[in-house]
């Protein structure tokens, strides 16, 4: 793997397809442990967790639904602060065992805004799984129970992750060179 360039930016290579792979399939198969008999519901946030849901989903195998929401707080290569729902959720969430998918917690704004809303729908469990964790970067608490990679406060790329518009697509993860 070698730098990319997108708009104007220069990214290395960080995480490789390969590994996001390997962390996934051993996600999966804590949650299969976890929730075994337990049918439980992914609520994937759009646009970035969408490539780590459909593949974390892929390795699931006990029974479990998923649903999508879009939630965004971010503008460039920083976090505008506000956090928009654009797309609502609507599943009866009463009694259910919920698991959140991220792509990456940076700040924790974003879930420390979304989380109430769903506690006040009284799931039976709520839990979080995240791709990426952004522990220096981390202002409101966020219990993240299944991580994948605590990394850097760097700006990344790839695997859902973009900057302004492009970059989802690729399938490993870069981060900003400095």
């Amino acid at each position: 793997m070698s730098t990319i360039r997108v708009h104007d930016k220069e990214f290395e290579p960080y995480l490789s397809a390969g590994l996001i792979g390997e962390k996934i399939k051993s996600i999966a198969q804590q949650i299969d442990r976890d929730y075994a008999g337990r049918k439980p519901l992914f609520i994937a946030i759009l646009n970035g967790a969408f490539m780590f849901a459909s593949d974390l989903f892929k390795e699931i195998t006990i029974e479990a639904e998923i649903c999508f929401i879009k939630l965004a707080s971010y503008k460039g290569t920083k976090s505008s602060g506000h956090v928009i729902t654009a797309i609502g959720l609507d599943i009866d969430l009463i009694g259910r065992h919920v698991v959140i998918l991220e792509d990456i917690v940076d700040t924790g704004k974003t879930l420390s805004e979304f989380l109430p809303q769903l506690e006040h729908q009284q799931p039976a469990s709520l839990k979080i799984a995240a791709l990426l964790h952004k522990p220096e970067a981390t202002v409101y608490p966020i219990a993240v129970d299944y991580l994948g990679f605590a990394v850097p406060n760097k700006f990344l790329l790839g695997y859902g992750l973009d900057y302004d518009g492009l970059g989802r697509n690729i399938s490993s993860i870069y981060k900003l060179v400095e």
